[in-house]
């Protein structure tokens, strides 16, 4: 990087990706700690933007407090609290059927949603390892009632320590098939995301750096939003599946480690 870049870097604001980027599993990526130390030291504006909906950010934040890295869950914007807000704005405290794990869960009950079982207005689908067919039967009847089908993320798998897992994105398939609509994806790539994002840290696209692992979420949606986009290859994407893509990101980084020297 340039000194003319590097010091551009000075004005910028950050929104970045957790799992493959700061982290892999349960443990930091090298360089994460001392770049989100520089940040903070330099007066950069940050946040994080995963499309993990299991976790709320307290405990999002707690992970990383473990790690050695010290962040508010303030600055921890999650797929399931976007979701949540948009059911806030389209039908304030309605009723949802959830499939999902505690990050849901509390994003909803913080914005005044019912759980219910009973004719609910939504459907709603996040990641979880709760998964049965009784609650796919279930999902299916209440969409075919006329319930509205959501779903916080479009990921199809998420990674693990020993290799990946069935994410949102493949959890709603059978669904899809069985009731012939397609659920509309909060997260990433969705604008909506990246734009309360950007509201969040009350900053512009042109001041915005994106740091992500995958093309199909990250880098998209910041391009989309009109972001500077960095793709780290500490996560799902590799530098020879680029050229698989029609879009392509400002930047590659090897880690996190190299987006500022």
């Amino acid at each position: 990087m340039s000194a003319e870049k590097a010091h551009r870097y000075q004005d910028l604001c950050f929104i970045m990706d957790m799992d493959g980027v700061i982290y892999s599993g349960n443990m930091l990526i090298p360089g994460a700690r001392e770049f989100i130390e520089k940040l903070r030291r330099l007066g950069n504006k940050f946040l994080f933007l995963t499309n993990n909906s299991r976790q709320t950010p307290r405990d999002l934040s707690t992970k990383l407090e473990r790690m050695g890295i010290q962040v508010a869950k303030e600055r921890i914007f999650t797929s399931a609290i976007a979701t949540a807000m948009f059911m806030d704005r389209q039908k304030p405290r309605g009723t949802a059927y959830v499939i999902g794990d505690a990050g849901l869960y509390e994003a909803l009950h913080q914005v005044g949603y019912q759980i219910t079982e009973f004719n609910p207005d939504y459907v709603v689908m996040g990641e979880t390892s709760s998964y049965s067919l009784e609650m796919i039967e279930k999902a299916i009847n209440f969409i075919t009632s006329g319930a509205r089908f959501l779903a916080t993320n479009p990921d199809p798998i998420g990674p693990k320590e020993l290799g990946i897992v069935p994410a949102t994105g493949a959890l709603t398939a059978p669904i899809e098939v069985a009731t012939g609509r397609k659920p509309y994806f909060i997260g990433k790539p969705n604008p909506l995301m990246m734009r309360t994002a950007l509201q969040k840290l009350d900053s512009h696209s042109e001041n915005t750096v994106m740091i992500g692992d995958r093309m199909e979420t990250d880098v998209v949606a910041g391009i989309e939003a009109g972001l500077e986009t960095i793709l780290v290859l500490t996560g799902v994407t590799s530098r020879e599946e680029l050229k698989n893509y029609s879009y392509q990101p400002d930047r590659v980084c090897a880690s996190i480690s190299e987006v500022w020297p």
